[in-house]
């Protein structure tokens, strides 16, 4: 269980900076496939969106890995609130990542951030009550 200690929205955070960084003029609006709904509607997916879904996907790990207690749990936290204030750093004075897109991902590091910290302090408020109880 080494993740436990890894900050998952690191991925999409390097993925966007390989490629706006190595890749200039690649625009994330840009189609990535066109699929075909049984409305008859055609769904455009562009690159925005398959890294929006995937950093929600991940979100989702990190908010379940947000449960656990003990030493890797506050390391985890520690981890995504220095990725948090990397990525508003990098969003506030990088002209590469003055996007919505880069936007959205920092907001998204940021729910994380929050709902780290909001879990561990609910969970040991719910320790303090089971130990005020005392033993049954």
């Amino acid at each position: 269980m080494f993740l436990i200690g890894f900050p998952l929205l690191l991925i999409p955070f390097a993925i966007y900076n390989i490629i706006a960084f190595l890749t200039p003029g690649v625009e994330w609006t840009t189609p990535a496939q066109t699929i075909r709904m049984m409305s008859g509607q055609d769904w455009v997916v562009n690159w925005e969106d398959m890294l929006l879904a995937f950093t929600l996907l991940l979100l989702a790990v990190e908010i379940i890995k947000s449960t656990r207690n003990g030493y890797r749990a506050i390391v985890d936290h520690v981890l995504a609130m220095a990725l948090f204030i990397v990525m508003l750093v990098e969003f506030l004075l990088v002209r590469q990542a003055g996007t919505s897109t880069f936007f959205l991902l920092t907001m998204i590091a940021l729910v994380d951030v929050l709902a780290g910290f909001i879990v561990s302090i609910r969970s040991s408020q719910r320790r303090v009550e089971v130990d005020a109880e005392g033993p049954a």
